[in-house]
């Protein structure tokens, strides 16, 4: 399989003076049929996932796909205003347990994403997948390898030495609540049973929050995003924003896929949305059934959770 991706003008988190403009040619070995077109954007992305099926089809006739989507029906029900606020008062308290990144990488061996129409591969491969596919084509942004390896973290949450919270708590596509539920969600019917919907304070498009207000003040559906942001920035991570960003936001698909929502969005968030939107192609579409050797990539990743991380973190 072959990624074509045409890079925007953008400047260097690493080096100001430097500006990523080349197009380079990522080569992954999914066994993906080569599509037959680009993209508006110049991105040449696999049109089939390792199910066979498109990536992120929601409505494909599968037992993968019915999970997926009663999964998408108990997350519209139970995420409400006040559950996220109740779990980003507990969870910052990180008194859950002291450890390494790398050590957190080894427990996602025990992780399956249940929301994922298109992977059900233990979660330590998806990370080193991403963060190696970005790694061929962002050589030099080094920040941007390790963000890709740490993004999904947090779904440390789904095991019960931290709190064995329920699927619909920990994955899935995010969303704003205190506002109104985009239709731009996936599988948004099942927001009419959610306790928000008819609440006039947050059923009208901007809700609680005004034009500008910048994502920092907008409160995004509980999961592993929040809690691995919460995780990074309280203990002292120095990865720029834009990794700050895309880890907080990389769910956010509402957003930065559909521009739902863009009338909260700062001028800074829109510095941040092009590297997420970089980001996000390699998350998606490096999914593949060949496993990524561990050992031999390890000695790098540990390399730079060292230049960018305390060795041992609370949690």
């Amino acid at each position: 399989m072959t990624i074509l991706m045409e890079k925007p003008e953008l400047v260097s988190q690493s080096d100001c003076q430097n500006h990523v403009d080349e197009s380079k040619e990522l080569v992954l070995d999914g066994g993906f049929p080569v599509p037959k077109s680009l993209s508006g954007e110049g991105f040449l992305a696999p049109e089939i996932n390792s199910f066979g099926n498109s990536f992120r089809d929601y409505n494909a006739e599968s037992e993968r796909q019915k999970s997926v989507e009663e999964f998408y029906k108990q997350q519209h029900v139970n995420q409400t205003y006040d559950f996220v606020q109740k779990m980003r008062e507990e969870y910052s308290k990180l008194n859950r347990m002291e450890m390494s990144i790398w050590e957190c990488c080894e427990l996602l061996n025990e992780v399956v994403d249940d929301s994922d129409p298109d992977l059900d591969e233990p979660q330590i491969q998806h990370l080193l997948q991403s963060a190696e596919a970005i790694r061929k084509d962002y050589p030099n942004e080094d920040w941007l390898h390790l963000t890709a390896l740490i993004h999904d973290l947090g779904k440390v949450l789904l095991l019960p030495k931290f709190g064995g919270l329920p699927q619909w708590a920990v994955v899935g596509d995010t969303f704003p609540l205190g506002c109104a539920f985009d239709e731009a969600n996936i599988h948004h019917k099942y927001f009419k049973e959610n306790p928000d919907y008819n609440n006039p304070s947050y059923n009208t498009k901007n809700g609680i929050y005004w034009d500008g207000c910048g994502l920092e003040n907008v409160t995004i559906s509980w999961g592993h995003d929040d809690y691995m942001y919460l995780v990074a920035k309280e203990n002292g991570t120095t990865l720029p924003s834009a990794g700050l960003f895309i880890i907080r936001y990389h769910s956010l698909y509402p957003l930065h896929k559909e521009e739902a929502y863009m009338q909260f969005v700062n001028d800074e968030d829109k510095e941040n949305l092009k590297w997420l939107r970089i980001f996000n192609k390699y998350d998606l579409y490096s999914k593949s059934k060949v496993a990524v050797d561990v050992e031999k990539v390890k000695p790098y990743y540990l390399s730079l959770i060292e230049k960018y991380f305390p060795a041992k973190l609370k949690w």
